[in-house]
């Protein structure tokens, strides 16, 4: 595979999580660079691994996971986005919005955000030679996508925090849904 296609790959691939991150960004706007960054290197650690695994994993579980890998995406981005919803619009005004960031929380997100390269990992297993410096390009471009999610949801979170916890939800949802309802046989 040429530098280029898996360049566009490598972006394709990080805009769930440039949508996770803005959504960190809008719901925590007093994010420091240190939190940011623990959060895109989780993202960006997961996107760049998981198409390794499907490359390993190719010819031993692909006929177990492809049927099902949508059904995981979604199960966990409405599941997290379905909590933030719930906590959003069960609060008093002096509460703040909840903090996207843990360390469980970001693993889910990155789980969740990343069966899709796990995906591209099994249908380009055979064009992966260079699979080392995919991980590379892959990690790399996720986690510019992610800092940059990060600072727009920042600097547009304060005009908007009251929000941004319900609408970060109802986005992975979406996100969520779409991923399901592409895989699904009558669409």
């Amino acid at each position: 595979m040429d530098y280029i296609t898996l360049t566009i790959l490598a972006i394709g691939l990080s805009f769930d999580s440039f949508a996770v991150s803005l959504i960190s960004g809008l719901s925590v706007p007093k994010i420091d660079f240190l939190q940011a960054s623990k959060l895109a290197i989780i993202l960006a650690i997961f996107q760049a691994v998981m198409p390794l695994l499907g490359w390993i994993l190719e010819s031993n579980v692909r006929n177990f996971i492809a049927p099902v890998d949508h059904w995981i995406s979604f199960v966990l981005l409405a599941g997290i986005g379905g909590k933030m919803i719930y906590d959003s619009l069960n609060k008093t005004e002096t509460e703040s919005i909840s903090n996207p960031l843990h360390f469980r929380v970001a693993f889910f997100l990155g789980l969740a955000t990343s069966v899709d390269a796990f995906a591209v990992g099994f249908s380009v297993a055979n064009l992966l030679s260079k699979i080392l410096i995919a991980i590379l390009i892959i990690g790399s471009t996720t986690y510019f996508a992610s800092m940059t999610g990060i600072l727009i949801g920042k600097k547009t979170g304060p005009h908007i925090s009251r929000y941004a916890e319900l609408a970060g939800g109802a986005i992975l949802v979406s996100i969520g849904t779409k991923i399901l309802v592409e895989h699904l046989p009558f669409f």
